[in-house]
C-alpha cells in the first residue's frame, strides 16, 4: 500500500504536468519552458522522494507529453500573427504526431529519428524572436532556413543519440570527462548559427513582451457585425463538413491512436477508438453548432469547457452502463482520462480557430474599411 505522502507528491506532478501547460495560451515561452523541465524531472522526484513503482506512470507521461506538446499548437492558433510561421507549425506538428501515431503501432525507433519533435523548437525560436521583435519580420526564407536548422543541427543528433544509440548525455560525460569539450563545442556552433541566421533584423525594441500577443477584435462594430453574419457563421456554424471538423478528426483521430497504445488496460483497437471518437467529436461539433445558431456565445473558454466535458462524460458512462449488461466491459478511469484531454484539447481548437478566423476575416475587412473611408 503506498504511503500517503508518495501519493500526495505523485499527484502534485500530475496535476501540475496538467495544469501548467494551460499557461502556454496565454504566456507561451514560460508556459513551454516550465512543462519542458517538470517533463525532465517528473521520474526524478518520484524516485528521490517517494517508493512508488513508475512501471505504470510511463503511459501516462507520454500521454501528458502529447497533451502539453497539442496545447502548444493549438495556441498559436489564436496567438501567431505570421501566419505564413503558422502554417509551418502546423505542417511540422502534424508531421510529429504522424511519426509518433507510426511508432505506437509499430515500436520501431527509427521512425522517430525520421519523424523528430521540430515543431517544439521551431515554436521556441518564434517566441523568442518575439520577445524582442514584431514576429512579422520573419520572412518565408528564413523560417524555412530555421525550420532546416533545428532539423540537421538539433533534432537529427538528438533522436539519433537518444532513441537510436540509446546514450545518457549525464554517464556519457562521466565515463570520459574530456567529452564536455566536444558539448561545449556543439553549443558554441549553435550558437555562432543561430546568431548568423538573426542578424539581419531589425534593431530590437525596448523591454520584454512576454504575454501573448493576439488581437481582441472588436465585435461590436458594424464592420465586426457583418464580417460575422455574412462570413464567420456560414463558415464556422452552418457548413457541417467544412475545414474545421476535418482537421478536428485528424487530431483527435491521432491523438486516440497514442492514447490508446500508451495508456494501460485500454480494451480496443486502434481502429475502435479513433472511430469512436471522432463520432464523438462530430456530436461535439454538431452542440457547438445547435448552440451557436440559437444564439449561446461562451463567455468563458471554461464554462464552455465545462459542458463539453459534462456531455462527453455523460456519454462515456451511459455507453459503460450499456456494455457491461451486454458481458462488455471499459476500464472507465483510463477512459475519462483520456475523454478529459481530448476534450480539452478540442475545446481549445474550437475556440482558437474560432479567433483566428474571425482575426484574419476582421484584417480584411478592416483593410476593405480604410480603403473605402
Amino acid at each position: 500500500m503506498p504511503e500517503t505522502s508518495d501519493l500526495l507528491i505523485f499527484w502534485a506532478v500530475v496535476v501540475a504536468r496538467f495544469l501548467i501547460p494551460l499557461a502556454i495560451p496565454s504566456y507561451p515561452l514560460p508556459g513551454i519552458t516550465l512543462s519542458l523541465l517538470l517533463d525532465m524531472i517528473d521520474q526524478t522526484i518520484f524516485q528521490q522522494f517517494t517508493y512508488l513503482p513508475l512501471e505504470d506512470y510511463q503511459g501516462y507521461d507520454k500521454a501528458l507529453d502529447i497533451y502539453y506538446l497539442a496545447i502548444t499548437y493549438l495556441s498559436t492558433l489564436r496567438n501567431w500573427s505570421n501566419f505564413f510561421a503558422f502554417k509551418v507549425g502546423r505542417s511540422l506538428f502534424y508531421y510529429r504526431l504522424v511519426g509518433v501515431t507510426l511508432f505506437e503501432l509499430t515500436h520501431l525507433r527509427l521512425l522517430l529519428l525520421i519523424f523528430p519533435n521540430i515543431f517544439e523548437y521551431f515554436f521556441i525560436f518564434y517566441e523568442l524572436v518575439r520577445l524582442k521583435w514584431d514576429p512579422r519580420i520573419l520572412t518565408k526564407d528564413k523560417l524555412i532556413t530555421t525550420a532546416a536548422f533545428i532539423w540537421i543541427f538539433v533534432k537529427l543528433p538528438q533522436e539519433y543519440w537518444i532513441h537510436i544509440a540509446r546514450m545518457d548525455t549525464t554517464d556519457w560525460v562521466r565515463a570520459n570527462p574530456p567529452n564536455v569539450i566536444i558539448l561545449i563545442g556543439w553549443a558554441a556552433l549553435l550558437t555562432f548559427l543561430a546568431w548568423r541566421l538573426l542578424r539581419d533584423l531589425p534593431p530590437m525594441r525596448p523591454g520584454l513582451i512576454v504575454a501573448a500577443s493576439y488581437r481582441n477584435f472588436p465585435y461590436d462594430s458594424p464592420q465586426a457585425r457583418n464580417m460575422r453574419d455574412n462570413y464567420t457563421s456560414q463558415r464556422f456554424f452552418d457548413d457541417f463538413l467544412h475545414y474545421e471538423l476535418i482537421e478536428k478528426i485528424i487530431l483527435v483521430s491521432l491523438l486516440s491512436v497514442i492514447f490508446a497504445q500508451i495508456l494501460p488496460e485500454v480494451r480496443a483497437s486502434s481502429l475502435q477508438v479513433a472511430i469512436g471518437l471522432s463520432l464523438l467529436i462530430i456530436i461535439n461539433t454538431e452542440l457547438s453548432q445547435w448552440l451557436a445558431r440559437r444564439g449561446t456565445r461562451w463567455k468563458s473558454i471554461i464554462w464552455e469547457f465545462i459542458v463539453i466535458s459534462a456531455v462527453n462524460f455523460g456519454i462515456v458512462l451511459a455507453y459503460d452502463f450499456l456494455i457491461i449488461r451486454l458481458g462488455g466491459s471499459i476500464n472507465l478511469p483510463d477512459t475519462l482520462f483520456f475523454i478529459l484531454l481530448l476534450t480539452l484539447n478540442v475545446t481549445l481548437y474550437d475556440r482558437y480557430r474560432r479567433s483566428q478566423i474571425w482575426s484574419r476575416a476582421g484584417t480584411v475587412v478592416f483593410a476593405w474599411s480604410k480603403q473605402t473611408d
